[in-house]
């Protein structure tokens, strides 16, 4: 009797695993990853994306709600960005939460999903240059094609996404007539299909998609990875590198070890810190930099000029490649090089007296009259004697007068040793001679 009830009892706790067990993996599996995509889109986005992508993919999410608030970003790394969505095989939800403009509207299209805050707005997607200007006509020409395949990839009417990066385009039922770009509010992504619905938060984006049980996992960027977008940013790559070639060319062209290269160093160190972490820079450009480095310090104890040159072209080729395009290191390196001789001028004309560091650089002593120097004695006391050549004078020699030997020039002419010769000019240093004939005697 007791061995039937405890095979009973055996049989009912795994009929009951039979049935708590997938439910409550059902219930672990239910998770949706809540992920920021804030301020430009560039390469350190990138990797943090990279990263809360990998970690939503292990963790086998449900969803993944991609949080918008762009104005927009580079291209290039958009494109990236667009690769890693696209290749994500969780379902990526966009909640436009205020603005995905330019690469911030591309982005949203290679979603599953698109939902806006009643305030949103989505598109204005026109292609620009670094300088702010519209782009050239082949760049743009891509960049409109690009934004029509991102819609059609998602199944939306590419119509629209064409008109966010072309003016030509003429839609006058959403009152945007030809020669202004397509920014469409929540009501009217709604009305063309760009849109899954309008709602007020990431609660209702969670109810919209039936995961309102779900549990939300934030992921938000690390220090580093904060630190990195931001040095990653165009505009402080040429400021880091401005800072950096200023302070290391005070260094070397003073002696001794001081603030300047320590602030190239750190300048320098950072720029590769936030490229490494924004997965763009390996160790092997680190290496190349600091052989470079070495190279060029060699310079200063090794003459000739080789080694200096070579060891800045190994620097130059590893910032070049170290950065996000090579065109734009290029750019960013001569406008850092250039902005950093223009500081050392200015440096030195305007500030150089009243900065410690330039004590080093220019000669502060001057040898003047008031000071008590004479730079050469006018010996006008010489005019008119006589000496003896015991040297030949070519036209320079040597002469004697009474005891004191005396350097001199001729007239011009070629006057041999062991003649008389008259002081006829004394200009400071330079003391002028003439060959006396011979029997005549001077008065």
């Amino acid at each position: 009797m007791k061995k039937t009830s405890s095979i009973s009892w055996i049989l009912i706790c795994l009929l009951s695993f039979t049935f708590i067990f997938p439910s409550l993996t059902a219930h672990a599996n239910k998770n949706v990853y809540h992920i920021p995509l804030e301020d430009e889109v560039e390469k350190g986005l990138y990797a943090f994306l990279q990263r809360a992508f990998e970690e939503a993919v292990t963790a086998d999410a449900k969803a993944i709600i991609l949080e918008i608030h762009t104005p927009g970003g580079f291209t290039d790394a958009a494109e990236d960005i667009a690769k890693l969505m696209d290749n994500t095989p969780v379902e990526i939800i966009a909640f436009i939460n205020s603005k995905a403009h330019s690469a911030g509207a591309f982005l949203a299209l290679h979603a599953d999903k698109i939902y806006m805050v009643p305030d949103g707005t989505m598109g204005a997607a026109a292609i620009i240059d670094s300088a702010g200007n519209a782009a050239d006509e082949k760049a743009n020409s891509a960049w409109i094609t690009t934004m029509k395949v991102a819609a059609e990839s998602s199944k939306r009417k590419p119509i629209y996404a064409q008109a966010m990066a072309d003016k030509t385009v003429n839609l006058p039922e959403l009152r945007a007539p030809e020669g202004k770009l397509l920014t469409l509010s929540a009501s009217e992504a709604l009305e063309v299909g760009y849109s899954e619905g309008t709602v007020k938060t990431l609660s209702d984006v969670l109810a919209r998609i039936g995961l309102e049980d779900s549990e939300v996992i934030s992921i938000e960027p690390t220090f580093a990875e904060k630190i990195a977008r931001f040095i990653t940013n165009p505009i402080v790559v040429t400021l880091l590198l401005t800072v950096a070639s200023l302070g290391l060319m005070i260094e070397l062209f003073s002696p001794g070890f001081g603030w300047p290269g320590l602030t190239a160093l750190t300048a320098f160190a950072a720029f590769f810190f936030g490229h490494m972490v924004a997965g763009l820079a390996g160790y092997e450009s680190v290496l190349i930099f600091v052989v470079g480095l070495i190279l060029l310090v060699s310079e200063l104890f090794v003459p000739g000029g080789i080694v200096g040159i070579i060891g800045g072209a190994f620097m130059i080729i590893s910032l070049l490649f170290a950065g996000e395009s090579v065109v734009h290191m290029a750019y960013s390196i001569l406008i850092a090089l250039f902005i950093a001789v223009m500081g050392m001028v200015v440096l030195m004309k305007f500030f150089g007296k009243n900065l410690h560091v330039f004590n080093k650089l220019i000669l502060r002593d001057a040898t003047t009259t008031e000071e008590g120097y004479v730079s050469n004695v006018n010996r006008i006391e010489l005019l008119g004697k006589i000496g003896e050549t015991i040297t030949p004078l070519r036209p320079a020699g040597t002469v004697v007068v009474g005891n004191e030997r005396i350097d001199v020039v001729s007239e011009g002419s070629y006057i041999d040793s062991k003649k008389k010769v008259e002081i006829i000019q004394v200009e400071g240093s330079r003391i002028v001679v003439r060959e006396m004939k011979e029997g005549v005697e001077k008065i």
